[in-house]
């Protein structure tokens, strides 16, 4: 006989395994350092341990929503859960970026496997009238995790190594294996759906020709990079013509564009996703290699973020069933900006950590405003029969804002590191002897001066290691300053990026006064 479900039983355990899939965005982040030198690589590869993960998690999301339609949100989202953990494992063994790079793609496609799940039963298991608070918890879930990634990271790398991010997830994988077998109900939609086959390849090959271009830019040239990103971008609208051409099902339903607040509210998503990935790469490595913080205190550093954001976002959540959660969104989307800005601001190769608390403090109240709302006025703008598609294309949006926002970041730090360093270079000559000085501004030139701007932190160009000692106290001071450099231009980015979502929000319409979706149903386990 059909029982009632205990919905926030059943929207705990779902959440549970959703932590770790948005934790493993950002945890990497905490250990860039140690795996650069651990596994002997650079940092153009080790982002690439963020990125394929984030393009694996992105393709897949649009097509696992309609696999949770055919077969059952929770089959899916088990079955998400099993590959994510074994990926974990599988990680964690990992003894070259090569294996980790291929561990972490599937790790990835685990995660989009749980996403999807996890929206749909908010709408399925909540009435209307619960179903902020309940979105409140998800979005609080999601923000939090991405901040709490390198507080956990840096306690585990510090005390057991890198590997240990990964290694944890294999319990708490498990734990939530169980939980969701009990708790979840077996909902099943029982729609069938065609498969988009071109759709996924043209949308998965142009995102990562652009992805590739834009990362590699300055290790295979710009010629040959722009190439790369125009046929990606080719890919790309091919993508976007087939689907208008497509009759029968396409991956991406063009006309649920057609609703402006989910419009709006997904291309925020693209630039808080974008905002979140880069902007914890830039600090972590600010903080670990400029600083010299170990990786438990640079987390530690962070935790104040995580507690106010942690805190803010289920108030967020309730109130946006109350007021317009437009005007929420855009608070915290100019709460973060602002908190970035302020951190650039007071960057200096000697900056105490205390110094960056306030800006810290206000990017954790950015962060608590603006995921509860926006998934609020994003997924709650359409009908109850879209709100699979659309919570698949909004949390692929987001995805590929962290994809982009993590190549970015990383292409620009590279970029303005390199042409930092000479001009501090020969800022810093003016100290040495007469005799010495060009034999160490050659040092960070060409490819010696490329090695430490690629992120082998603390490396000393091969030039310099035989000049006096003088000379030599003098290479970290400058690489520690064209770092700097180079974070201070790296966080105007997406400060700047998130603001293209603050006009966005404000051009929402809401609120979301009228709820589309019928009442809940008995549910069956």
């Amino acid at each position: 006989m059909p029982k009632r479900t205990r919905p926030w039983s059943a929207l705990f355990a779902l959440c549970l395994g959703f932590f770790m899939v948005m934790l493993d965005i950002s945890i990497v982040n905490i250990a860039v350092p140690s795996m650069v030198r651990e596994l002997g690589t650079e940092l153009t590869a080790v982002i690439w341990v963020t990125s394929v993960y984030l393009l694996a998690y992105a393709v897949p999301i649009l097509p696992a929503s309609r696999l949770g339609d055919r077969f059952g949100p929770k089959r899916v989202f088990v079955a998400g859960l099993l590959v994510f953990t074994a990926a974990s494992l599988w990680c964690g063994l990992s003894g070259d970026v090569e294996t980790l790079i291929l561990a972490r793609a599937v790790q990835g496609f685990g995660a989009a496997l749980m996403t999807p799940q996890t929206t749909a039963f908010i709408t399925h298991l909540f009435p209307p009238d619960e179903r902020g608070p309940a979105m409140g918890a998800w979005g609080s879930v999601a923000g939090l995790a991405m901040i709490a990634g390198p507080v956990l990271g840096g306690l585990l790398v510090d005390q057991f190594g890198w590997e240990w991010i990964f290694f944890a997830n294999v319990p708490v994988g498990l734990m939530a294996l169980v939980l969701t077998v009990i708790l979840v109900p077996d909902w099943r939609p029982g729609n069938s759906h065609r498969f988009d086959v071109p759709g996924i390849l043209l949308f998965g090959a142009g995102l990562v020709c652009v992805v590739f271009g834009i990362q590699n830019g300055q290790t295979y040239g710009w010629g040959t990079a722009f190439d790369i990103i125009g046929a990606g971008v080719l890919l790309l609208g091919a993508f976007v013509l087939w689907q208008r051409a497509n009759r029968r099902e396409p991956l991406l339903p063009l006309w649920i564009f057609r609703h402006r607040d989910f419009s709006l509210g997904t291309a925020s998503a693209v630039t808080v996703g974008f905002t979140m990935t880069s902007m914890l790469l830039v600090f972590v490595v600010y903080i670990q290699s400029v600083l010299g913080l170990s990786p438990a205190d640079a987390g530690l550093l962070i935790a104040p973020l995580a507690v106010v954001s942690g805190g803010v976002a289920p108030f967020a959540g309730r109130l946006s069933d109350r007021v317009n959660p437009k005007y929420l969104l855009m608070s915290g989307m100019l709460a973060l900006s602002g908190g970035l800005c302020v951190v650039s601001q007071v960057l200096i190769p000697a900056s105490s950590p205390q110094a960056l608390l306030p800006g810290l403090l206000l990017c954790g109240l950015g962060v608590g405003f603006t995921f509860s709302p926006m998934n609020n006025v994003t997924i709650n703008s359409v009908e109850r029969s879209l709100i699979g598609s659309a919570s698949g294309i909004f949390n692929t949006a987001r995805q590929v804002g962290g994809v982009l926002g993590a190549a970015a970041v990383g292409v620009l730090m590279e970029a303005r590191t390199s042409a930092s360093m000479m001009a501090r270079a020969n800022e810093a000559a003016a100290a040495l002897p007469a005799e010495s000085r060009q034999r160490f501004i050659d040092g960070f030139a060409g490819e010696a001066g490329s090695a430490v701007a690629a992120g082998e932190f603390g490396g000393v160009p091969e030039a310099a290691a035989d000049l006096p000692v003088q000379a030599r106290e003098l290479v970290a001071q400058v690489t520690g300053a064209a770092l700097t450099d180079a974070v201070k231009v790296a966080f105007l980015l997406p400060a700047g990026v998130l603001l293209v979502g603050v006009v966005c929000a404000v051009s929402l319409r809401g609120p979301i006064g009228q709820d589309r979706s019928p009442d809940r149903m008995t549910v069956t386990r």
